[in-house]
């Protein structure tokens, strides 16, 4: 189905917003404000649509021409000036704020380093197989067929060099791509790069150790599960990676969550260094980069994964602070917010959970800093904040160019 629109405004997300002939919302990928194209329905809905855009006709000023094929796959903001995105995520988080009736104090525009291109030092490829043999791929936006691709301009070129190394082993052993499920590639700022590769077999082929490799671990994942659950089957070589943030070093594995676009989260990093008053509980830990960086004396790292918190352990243990990690999810460790003591949250995309809220409200910690992937569940939580905090500051940062995701970080005090 086929419908010319004109496009209003982007939205989160990352759509244009337009309307069709029979009065529904249409969202739409690959379009920007302003512009007239025709669309392809890719999803019908009673109340609204999601569309592609197939062909511009009156095309916006910012706009640019996608440099890699399957832009929309992985990053669909390629179509617009590198100003215009910074501009437009400014602008999307204001309106979510304003809509959640969140005050913000005045703040500058989106910050970034400038590097547009090969920032990532995570990405993950699925496989496609044929008469040529096996080759990386990635699902194309709005469908389940894949695409094959080299690699992607976002990944940091090691990434790449070691993802289509260990594919083309795997080529010449002839395996099947339906006994592969993905590769998740990893790499340091030095570029050493550890890989998880996924497969469908309880018993896989043993591989070497491709020089672009400097790990690599085979886990096993039942295809028929619903539930998304992984076994070992056996790791090669060092799976470790280290690097250097305000100048402490953090180690952490392929497994560890870590920060994607490390110069600009060591720019947020350097926010919350600043405005920390007093020795942290640091809930979402992760591998403890945040509540580690910017400690001075004493910091509490609590992590719910396991590998996770081991990892935190390590780092906490190299550190010159007094440092605890405690093992539990945030909403199970909800005796960690004391009254006496700021709290960083640095929580996933669905944000706090009420009970995390209502012990916020309810105990009162003198400072809440808020580093946020999800701007939309960040003026959420803040809504139900602002009876007890002020917003002392606020930042937008562009951790990942040419894709609508933004990040942001909220510091409040007490009223």
């Amino acid at each position: 189905m086929f419908e010319n629109v004109t496009i209003e405004k982007l939205v989160h997300g990352g759509q244009g917003l337009g309307q069709l002939a029979d009065g529904r919302k249409v969202f739409v990928w690959g379009a920007l404000p302003g512009e007239q194209v025709q669309v392809r329905i890719i999803k019908n809905k009673r109340s609204y649509a999601e569309a592609i855009a197939e062909e511009v006709i009156v095309a916006a000023p910012e706009r640019r021409v996608p440099d890699e094929e399957n832009y929309l796959a992985t990053s669909p903001w390629q179509i617009m000036t590198f100003a215009a995105e910074n501009t437009y995520k400014k602008a999307i988080v204001e309106e979510l704020f304003a809509h959640q009736k969140v005050v913000l104090p005045t703040f500058a525009d989106t910050v970034h380093d400038d590097h547009e291109w090969q920032y990532r030092n995570k990405m993950e490829y699925g496989f496609w197989g044929d008469e040529a043999g096996l080759h990386l791929a990635l699902y194309g936006r709005g469908s389940h067929a894949k695409q094959i691709v080299a690699g992607s301009k976002l990944a940091m070129p090691a990434l790449d060099a070691a993802a289509n190394a260990l594919c083309a082993q795997l080529s010449v052993l002839h395996t099947r791509s339906g006994d592969l499920q993905s590769l998740i590639v990893r790499c340091d700022q030095d570029g050493k790069v550890v890989a998880s590769l996924m497969v469908s077999l309880k018993k896989f082929t043993q591989l070497s150790l491709p020089p672009e490799l400097q790990g690599l671990r085979v886990y096993y994942v039942n295809p028929n599960s619903s539930v998304r659950s992984s076994r070992l089957l056996y790791e090669l070589g060092n799976y470790t990676l280290q690097d250097k943030l305000l100048g402490k070093p953090f180690r952490y594995d392929g497994d560890s969550f870590f920060q994607i676009n490390l110069p600009v989260f060591e720019k947020a990093l350097a926010q919350i260094k600043a405005r920390l008053v007093g020795d942290p509980i640091d809930m979402y830990a992760g591998v403890g980069v945040i509540g580690l960086s910017a400690a001075k004396q004493q910091v509490t790292l609590v992590e719910s994964h396991a590998a996770t918190a081991a990892m935190a352990q390590v780092n906490a243990q190299a550190s010159d602070l007094q440092a605890d990690v405690v093992e539990a999810s945030t909403e199970r460790a909800l005796d960690c917010i004391v009254a006496d003591r700021p709290i960083i949250f640095d929580p996933p995309r669905a944000g706090l959970h009420p009970k995390i809220v209502e012990q916020l409200l309810d105990v009162q910690p003198p400072q809440i800093i808020y580093l946020s992937c999800d701007p939309a569940t960040q003026a959420r939580d803040l809504a139900g904040l602002q009876q007890n905090y002020a917003i002392d500051f606020f930042e937008v940062y562009n951790f990942f160019p040419h894709t609508p995701h933004i990040e942001t970080l909220a510091v409040l005090s007490r009223k």
